[in-house]
């Protein structure tokens, strides 16, 4: 795998997992900022308003560098931990579970309670499809409109993707370009006259 390339989970997907009366709902989320984390677990909490405890754990980033694990009132490390566990062990990065818990009545003891959190996030990410995604930066320039077929066919021969542009005498445009040929679009960019590439790196 190249190292501008990360794994994450296409869409949201469920696990579920029944113990002495307790039972276990878990929730993944493809997620990109902290923002999004914060949103899906007030959701959660006003969807199932009545359960027990809303544990969670998230890694995000392509270099997995943000990363927690919350128990939400369990016994430290009985939930979170072993939520960050399969996460880990998935190698997926951008993604949040959160483990909505009812309780049953019958206490399940530290060990039951890891196996139980372990066992639904891995169903939920089990029922993930996990995708690789390449790790794009956006380039941004102008350019005058007579330069308008040398900077489309470049963005043909690269298959780039645009972000948004601006056609006047003067254009702008902005493309996502794949981290590992950010360098070399640049330097095919600028040898195109009257070409100003306007956020460098």
């Amino acid at each position: 795998m190249e190292h501008d390339t990360f794994l994450t989970i296409e869409t949201t997907s469920q696990g579920i997992y029944k113990e002495k009366g307790s039972k276990f709902l878990a929730f993944a989320y493809p997620v990109r900022t902290l923002e999004e984390v914060k949103n899906h677990l007030q959701n959660l909490r006003k969807t199932y308003y009545d359960a027990r405890h809303w544990c969670y754990a998230y890694i995000l980033g392509k270099d997995k560098g943000q990363y927690r694990a919350n128990d939400d009132g369990e016994p430290s490390g009985s939930a979170g931990l072993p939520i960050l566990g399969q996460l880990k062990s998935k190698n997926v990065t951008n993604v949040l579970v959160i483990v909505v818990r009812y309780f049953g009545g019958t206490k399940l003891g530290v060990s039951g309670l890891i196996h139980a959190y372990k066992t639904v996030t891995a169903e939920a990410l089990e029922n993930a499809s996990i995708i690789e995604e390449i790790v794009q930066d956006e380039v941004t320039f102008t350019f005058e409109y007579l330069q308008m077929n040398d900077v489309m066919k470049l963005i043909k021969e690269y298959q780039l993707n645009i972000k948004n542009q601006k056609f006047d005498n003067q254009c702008e445009m902005t493309i996502w370009v794949r981290q590992k040929l950010t360098t070399e679009i640049r330097s095919k960019l600028q040898k195109i006259p009257h070409i100003q590439i306007l956020n460098v790196e």
